[in-house]
C-alpha cells in the first residue's frame, strides 16, 4: 500500500533531507585521496551524532554500515572498509540515508577524485541530468513510467546504460516503501502520482551492459562490464505546487 504523507510528515521529512544533504555535501569536501573509505565513514557518524539523527541503512537487512561507498565499477551498496582506499582518478559514490523524527530521507551523489577522463566526465554529467529530468516529470496526475521513461530515454541517447535489476523506491517512516521507481518505463503507464507521495528517484548507470553482479560479499553490486558506474539520488515529495526536493 502506497502511504499519503500529510502536510506535517512533508515537514519533518523535508528537515530530514536538509540535514541529511547538509552532512553529504561536507563528505564530498572531505575526501581525499589516500583515505580509506571506513574514515568517510566515521566522519559521516560524527556529524549524524552531532545532528541527532539516526543512520537510516545500518542493521536495514542486516546491512553492516551506516554508508554505502562506491568505488569505480561498483555500482551501489559498497561496504566501507579499512582496507578500501581512495585512490586519485577514482570515481565514488556515496549513498546513505538519516532518520529525524522517525523520518527517513535518502540521498546519493558520484563525484570524481582529482583528474578523469573524458567519458567519466560525460558520465558524470548524464548522471546528473537523468536526475534532473526526472524530477522535472514529477507532478500530481504523471505516471512513473513517465518518469523512468524519460531517465532511459536519455541515458540511451548519451550511450549509456540504466539498471534495471535496482530500482527507485517510496519513502518515510521506512526507508523503502511502495511504489517502486523503476529506472525505465512507457510514458503514461505505472502508479499514478498523487499529492502527498514520498519517492527516492535514483538513476544507476553503467557503461557497455546494463548487467550488474553481486560481490562474495553479498551487498556490494558491480557492473559485469568492470567499468564505472554512476548513481545519483534525492528525496522528493509530490505537492499541489509539484515536485519538491527534500534533499536539495
Amino acid at each position: 500500500m502506497i502511504k499519503i504523507k500529510s502536510p506535517e510528515e512533508i515537514k519533518l521529512m523535508r528537515q530530514s533531507g536538509k540535514i541529511l544533504a547538509e552532512i553529504l555535501k561536507k563528505l564530498v569536501r572531505f575526501v581525499r585521496a589516500g583515505m580509506s573509505t571506513k574514515l568517510v565513514e566515521k566522519e559521516a557518524e560524527r556529524m549524524m551524532q552531532e545532528k541527532k539523527v539516526i543512520p537510516a541503512f545500518k542493521g536495514y537487512y542486516g546491512y553492516p554500515a551506516s554508508l554505502c561507498i562506491s568505488l569505480n565499477e561498483e555500482l551501489i551498496h559498497g561496504i566501507p572498509r579499512e582496507d578500501k582506499i581512495i585512490k586519485g582518478g577514482d570515481l565514488i559514490s556515496i549513498d546513505f540515508g538519516v532518520k529525524y523524527e522517525g523520518y527517513c530521507s535518502d540521498m546519493a551523489y558520484t563525484f570524481a577524485i582529482g583528474k578523469i577522463d573524458k567519458t567519466q566526465r560525460h558520465l558524470l554529467a548524464v548522471g546528473k541530468e537523468a536526475l534532473r529530468r526526472a524530477i522535472k516529470r514529477v507532478r500530481e496526475g504523471a505516471f512513473l513510467g513517465d518518469v523512468g521513461f524519460s531517465i532511459q530515454e536519455f541515458v540511451k541517447k548519451e550511450g549509456f546504460f540504466v539498471v534495471k535489476d535496482f530500482v527507485g523506491h517510496g519513502i518515510g517512516k521506512d526507508l523503502h516503501e511502495e511504489p517502486e521507481v523503476p529506472n525505465f518505463g512507457r510514458e503514461g503507464e505505472g502508479v499514478c502520482l498523487r499529492r502527498g507521495m514520498t519517492l527516492a528517484i535514483e538513476p544507476m548507470i553503467t557503461q557497455e551492459t546494463e548487467e550488474v553482479k553481486i560481490k562474495e560479499d553479498g551487498w556490494t553490486v558491480v557492473s559485469a562490464s568492470g567499468k564505472p558506474c554512476v548513481h545519483f539520488e534525492h528525496t522528493v515529495a509530490v505537492t499541489k505546487r509539484g515536485c519538491l526536493i527534500l534533499t536539495n
